[in-house]
């Protein structure tokens, strides 16, 4: 019996993942503004943005919906390099930027002491586990498909 060549490699696999984490956390973000000061709390977003969007502010959902976009064309870079869709623009250089920053940010796991007091450490741990993963996922992908984007 023969196997069907179905064109994912691994590395495909990795970007996938990325894409799919990223476009989690965009809904998510999404989900936060919808679910309003209740929902800033509950995902440990810190007592200033909850208070924010309870006075009325617009501050915390463009801040929200600020990253939720970045997320998503974050992800849509992971799927330009997996080939799912076309290639965009300088798509190696901001794959490394994306990779950079994500574990800078993730990296914060073992420095909660650099984050705001108001964010609870519970936000910092999983925040920076999950961007951690991430990071990782788009390093691994990007390194196994360097010569193919």
């Amino acid at each position: 019996m023969t196997m069907i060549d179905t064109g994912w490699t691994d590395a495909s696999r990795w970007l996938l993942f990325a894409a799919a984490l990223c476009f989690v956390g965009s809904v998510l973000h999404l989900a936060i503004i919808f679910g309003g000061p209740a929902w800033y709390r509950a995902f440990g977003a810190g007592e200033g943005l909850a208070r924010a969007a309870e006075g009325g502010s617009l501050a915390p959902a463009a801040i929200t919906a600020g990253i939720a976009l970045v997320l998503l064309i974050w992800g849509a870079y992971a799927l330009s390099a997996a080939g799912i869709i076309s290639p965009l623009p300088l798509l190696p250089l901001v794959l490394v930027a994306i990779s950079a920053i994500l574990l800078a940010r993730g990296l914060l796991i073992v420095a909660p002491g650099l984050w705001r007091p108001d964010l609870s450490p519970e936000f910092k741990f999983w925040s920076s586990l999950y961007v951690l993963i991430m990071a990782l996922a788009f390093i691994i992908g990007t390194v196994q498909r360097w010569d193919n984007i």
